[in-house]
C-alpha cells in the first residue's frame, strides 16, 4: 500500500504560493503504480537516477534505475487487472508469486508450466488473486465454472461484477478466486488432445494467415511465433474471429512495440506485434479477415514485418 499524505510544500520566498498535495491511496504491487495528476517526488532535487518509464497512463517504477518489464493490460476481470511479467535473471516462481501477492500454483497453471521451470525473457500472465483463469468455451456456465474449479459461485460472480444469471460467451475471460486445478482435470485435459511436437494441440482450419502477402522470414521462436515480411502499411488481418485482450500504441512493450492479442472461442490467443498502428481496441469483438492493423517496425524489430504468435495451440503458418 503506497500512501501520500497531505504535503506543504516550502516556499522559497516570502509571499510565494504553498502548495498542497491532496491525500491520495494506492494498491500497487512492487513493479507498478498509477500515474499521479501531481509530482511523484516531492522533493525538488531528487535522490535517485532511476528512469520512470510511462505507458498509457501507468508509471513504471523500477528501483534498479532499468525499464520495468510489468504490463498491466492483458484484460481487466472485476476489479482486478491480469498482468504480464517478463522473467528477469535469477527471479524464481515464489518470488514472482510472492511480488504479486499471488500463489505459485497459480502463476504455475495460468502458464501452463511442467514443474517450476522458468527462463530469462519468459512471458507469465500474472492473475490479480490466487486462483484460476478461465477463457469460457461453449457449453460453458457459471454454475459448471465453478464447480469444475472446487470454487464458490459467489466468490466468482463477486470478483469478476457479475450478477446472479449472468450471461457468458465464448472468449470471456473469468477469473475464479482460490480455484484450483487437479492433477486428474489437468491430465484429462492433456491427453484428450491430439498434441504436436511441441505439446500443443492442433486446430486444423481454426485460424487464417493473417498476412495476405509477404513471406515467412523466421520460423517458429519465442512464444511460439514466426515472423512475416511484407511492406510497412501491409493490412494485418484477424486470424480468427475473437476479442481484443490487449491493444497497444507506441512504446517499446517488450520488444513487441504496437500489438495487439485476441482471445478466442477455443481457449487459444493469437498476437500481432510490430505494428504501424493498429485499429482495435480492449475489448472489441473482431471477425476472421477483418483488417485489424498494418505492417511495421515498431519495438525491437529491424524491418517492416509482422510477429505471429499463437499461444495455447500449434502455430499452423
Amino acid at each position: 500500500m503506497i500512501v501520500l499524505i497531505p504535503f506543504i510544500g516550502y516556499a522559497r520566498s516570502q509571499g510565494e504560493q504553498v502548495v498542497l498535495m491532496p491525500e491520495v491511496s494506492r494498491l500497487n504491487n512492487s513493479q507498478t503504480m498509477s500515474l499521479l495528476e501531481a509530482p511523484l517526488n516531492i522533493n525538488p532535487i531528487g535522490t535517485s537516477s532511476a528512469e520512470i518509464a510511462i505507458a498509457d497512463g501507468v508509471a513504471l517504477e523500477s528501483s534498479s534505475g532499468r525499464e520495468s518489464e510489468v504490463f498491466v493490460d492483458l484484460g481487466k476481470s472485476g476489479t482486478g487487472q491480469i498482468s504480464v511479467y517478463i522473467v528477469r535473471q535469477g527471479d524464481t516462481l515464489s518470488e514472482i508469486a510472492e511480488m504479486f501477492g499471488v500463489s505459485t500454483n497459480t502463476i504455475i497453471w495460468a502458464n501452463d508450466i511442467r514443474g517450476t521451470s522458468i527462463k530469462e525473457g519468459q512471458e507469465l500472465v500474472i492473475l490479480p488473486i490466487s486462483g484460476v483463469r478461465h477463457v469460457v468455451k461453449k457449453g460453458d456456465t457459471l454454475q459448471s465454472i465453478a464447480k469444475n474449479y472446487k470454487a464458490d459461485l459467489e466468490d466468482i460472480l463477486s470478483f469478476n461484477g457479475l450478477a446472479n444469471g449472468a450471461k457468458i460467451i465464448p472468449g470471456d475471460i473469468v477469473i475464479i478466486p482460490d480455484g484450483v486445478i487437479s492433477a486428474a482435470q489437468t491430465s484429462l485435459t492433456r491427453s484428450s488432445t491430439v498434441k504436436t511436437s511441441q505439446n500443443y494441440p492442433a486446430y486444423a482450419g481454426f485460424y487464417l494467415r493473417p498476412v495476405s502477402i509477404g513471406r515467412k522470414s523466421q520460423g517458429l521462436h519465442g512464444n511460439n511465433g514466426i515472423d512475416i515480411g511484407a511492406p510497412t502499411g501491409t493490412p494485418i488481418l484477424a486470424s480468427a474471429d475473437g476479442k481484443v485482450i490487449i491493444s497497444r500504441s507506441g512504446g517499446y512493450n517488450g520488444g513487441y512495440g504496437t500489438y495487439v492479442v485476441i482471445t478466442h472461442s477455443n481457449g487459444t490467443q493469437t498476437l500481432y506485434a510490430h505494428m504501424s498502428r493498429n485499429n482495435v481496441s480492449v475489448g472489441q469483438e473482431v471477425v476472421q479477415g477483418q483488417i485489424i492493423g498494418a505492417i511495421g517496425s515498431t519495438g525491437k524489430s529491424t524491418g517492416p514485418h509482422l510477429h505471429f504468435e499463437v499461444r495455447g495451440a500449434k502455430n499452423p503458418f
